[in-house]
Order: C-alpha cells, then structure tokens, then sequence
C-alpha cells in the first residue's frame, strides 16, 4: 500500500520549547510529537508543521501533516486492542489521539487527525494564517507567561490609526529577522487590530505568511506610536527603509499566540 498523508490538529503552551522546529541541543515541539507518532504508530513517523513558532510562543490551533504507510484505520492495533476501543465506542482516529495525549506531555494537546490528499501540504498549502498578541496593565499571576505585563496604558487609538498603514504595505523587511532563508519578504496583511479586553488589549493580525519575528517586531512599533514617541505616519517611513535597525524592539514571545491556519 501506498504511504497516505494524514493531518494532525493540536495545541501547545510554548513556555519551555524552543518553537516547533527541530533543531540539535534544544526542546522542540515537533521532536516530542514525531516521538509520540512514532510510538504510537510503531514506525518512524517525521512531520511537517504549518510554520515555525519561535521559542517561548503558544499556539491554539497548529496543524502539521505526515505520511504513513498504512491506513490507520487498518492499524498497527492488535485484535484485542482493536475490540477494546468498539467496546469504548471510538473510532480508530479517537483511539489515536487518545494513546497520543495519554504520552504527550501536559503542555501539548492533539485534538484531531484525519486522512488529507496527498497534495495537500501543512505550510505550504495554507492560505491564511492570524495571530494574538495579549498585554494586560496589572499584575496577575495567571497571567505571567501567557502575556506580557505593561505598567501605563498605551493610546490604542493611535496604534490602531498605525496598524491601518501597516496593511497598505506587502515588503515587509523592517520587521523580520536578518539572514533567514525565507525568498521573499513580501506578505499580504489581510487585518491588524487593537481590540480591547478585560484588563488589557490585544493585537490581532491575520496574513497569507509571516516572516521570523514579524509580529512581534510589528507589535513592538506599535507600541511605539502608542507611547507617543512616533507618530502613526512615521511607521511609514520605517517600513519603505526596508531596515529592521528603524523598527521598534520585538516584544516577548510569552503574549504571543497562533490562533487559526486556513487552508
């Protein structure tokens, strides 16, 4: 049998990895997932993730794809195991990602998996991609790691007033990371906006792509204009320099969230 490509939806709290992508010497999401598909599946199994988080960012919804020589349904279950989950009522997919989460650690969560074309690819296959960015104004224990903790309360109506210019731009070099392998730097911002919730502010921003550090950086500007110390018209300036020098700093990964994929 041909190998089938399969999908897996889940979530993670980045807190302690060094983003999704594998790499030596560093936790990674995609190391501790590949290790669980392929203890579960009883073969080695490597994914392709949707994009790469940097370290220390969260992700709701996250999907990655890849490719299994059998049908799961089929199995690499045992009779017994097989009449055990009939018995429970689930499908062999339920009983998947119930042996998947029952290994994985607390801070990573499959929610499904399911059979896809062979076409079909996790990063380059989507179309649109939004993240959060979460700040609140006064100290909350549950919210340290999770958002990011500002003293003053910055003009959101000016940041907003800045965010509407950002999206009337598509190369953005200022805001990403130097060096990276990305061809283009070209994105099309689809929304970026300040929305305001109990005890803070969130930034929503939704694109076909985002380069390393992008929102964060774009975040950091932002801030800027809301601090008054530039003007809204001024990020123009910083992002037709094509600089990341003119940019704000990028803010921490702990308020940062991947909250959609669409394909």
């Amino acid at each position: 049998m041909a190998n089938q490509r399969y999908f897996i939806e889940l979530s993670y709290d980045g807190t302690r990895y060094h983003g999704w992508q594998a790499q030596p010497n560093a936790l990674a999401v995609q190391e501790v997932l590949d290790k669980a598909l392929s203890t579960v599946l009883r073969t080695e199994i490597e994914t392709v993730g949707c994009g790469r988080t940097d370290t220390g960012v969260h992700a709701k919804e996250f999907f990655a794809h890849f490719d299994f020589e059998k049908s799961i349904d089929d199995g690499p279950w045992s009779m017994v195991e097989r009449d055990k989950s009939m018995v429970y009522g689930l499908s062999t997919m339920d009983k998947t990602v119930r042996s998947l989460n029952s290994i994985l650690p607390h801070d990573i969560a499959i929610k499904n998996i399911f059979l896809v074309d062979d076409e079909m690819h996790a990063r380059f296959s989507a179309t649109l991609r939004s993240y959060q960015y979460h700040i609140h104004f006064n100290k909350d224990p549950f919210k340290q790691g999770y958002s990011w903790l500002l003293r003053e309360e910055p003009d959101m109506e000016l940041m907003n007033e800045a965010a509407k210019i950002v999206t009337e731009y598509t190369d953005f070099s200022c805001f990403s990371k130097s060096n990276t392998q990305a061809k283009t730097n070209n994105c099309k911002i689809s929304r970026a906006e300040w929305v305001r919730v109990d005890g803070g502010i969130v930034f929503h921003i939704s694109a076909d792509r985002f380069l390393r550090n992008m929102v964060r950086a774009i975040v950091g500007t932002l801030l800027m204009v809301g601090k008054k110390e530039i003007s809204p018209e001024a990020v123009r300036g910083i992002i037709t320099s094509k600089n990341r020098s003119n940019a704000g700093t990028s803010v921490p990964a702990c308020g940062l969230y991947l909250t959609e994929v669409k394909y």
